[in-house]
């Protein structure tokens, strides 16, 4: 559960509701710390946490400002993305980073009575790992260049627009098909193993954003009656509101809603992109 009390930042990634206190270097506690902001990949990580129970400190990192770039974020992640997590329950920091490294290494730590993971080797364990492979390499990624080009980029490209929905689609599809398989085999509506586990926050965690992509999920009736299913868990309620509250889908209950979100995250976008091509020219 996330701490009350952060040590490092506290900042959200819309910069006019950025709230900081001042940083500090990282303490060594027993609580793992996490290093996020309010992003797909961000919130499964949160959900994972909550969902294994186990007490955390937030250190919100504020994109808008390019933080995930700063030296002392740098020596924890190098690539300069989040999630990242220190874990100093050893007496010994252990920076990890990506996402699917981070749900293993919890699950492996946090979950000896596999409630939302499965025994080493296992049959299911390997499922698993093949599946969360193809979210982090296909689903993760298609679906974040929907999001770009579909609402992120100045100038609006259909060729791009088109290939990316497109692809998300069919790894909606995927999805789809798969758990009306595995419901069918009296596995209930689950990825893997017959129950809810890091498979399925895992593919969740992007699938929850599908309108932000410009993507319906009716044309997927297994797949949306999977995700309203989890949306109601109670410690997914809590980690999508990690490190802030979960405004999108409200959002777009407006046109002037939606643009106006847009609109933020459109700007950090593009000054991380500039600051990108000024560096690596």
């Amino acid at each position: 559960m996330a701490s009350q009390e952060s040590k490092i930042i506290l900042s959200t990634v819309w910069s006019k509701l950025s709230t900081r206190i001042s940083i500090r270097a990282p303490q060594l506690t027993d609580e793992p710390d996490r290093y996020t902001a309010g992003t797909p990949n961000g919130q499964k990580i949160s959900c994972t946490l909550e969902e294994l129970g186990v007490d955390y400190e937030v250190r919100k990192i504020d994109i808008a400002k390019n933080e995930q770039k700063e030296e002392w974020f740098l020596k924890i992640n190098p690539n300069g993305r989040i999630p990242a997590l220190t874990d100093n329950s050893s007496g010994q920091a252990l920076h990890l980073f990506e996402g699917s490294t981070i749900q293993n290494y919890l699950c492996e730590t946090y979950d000896s009575d596999h409630r939302i993971y499965f025994p080493y080797n296992s049959a299911e364990y390997w499922e698993a790992q093949s599946w969360l492979t193809w979210m982090q390499s296909g689903l993760g990624p298609m679906q974040g260049q929907a999001n770009h080009f579909y609402r992120y980029a100045p100038e609006k490209i259909q060729y791009a627009v088109a290939r990316y929905q497109t692809e998300t689609r069919r790894l909606y599809g995927v999805l789809d098909a798969r758990l009306r398989e595995q419901e069918g085999k009296g596995e209930g509506l689950w990825v893997v193993g017959g129950k809810y586990s890091i498979v399925d926050l895992c593919c969740f965690s992007w699938v929850n954003w599908a309108e932000w992509a410009g993507i319906d999920t009716k044309p997927f009736p297994a797949l949306q009656r999977w995700l309203g299913i989890i949306q109601q868990r109670p410690a997914v309620q809590r980690g999508v509101d990690v490190p802030d509250k979960f405004e999108m889908k409200e959002a777009m209950r407006t046109k002037e809603g939606e643009e106006e979100y847009a609109r933020h995250h459109s700007n950090w976008v593009m000054q991380g992109m500039k600051e990108d091509r000024e560096k690596h020219q």
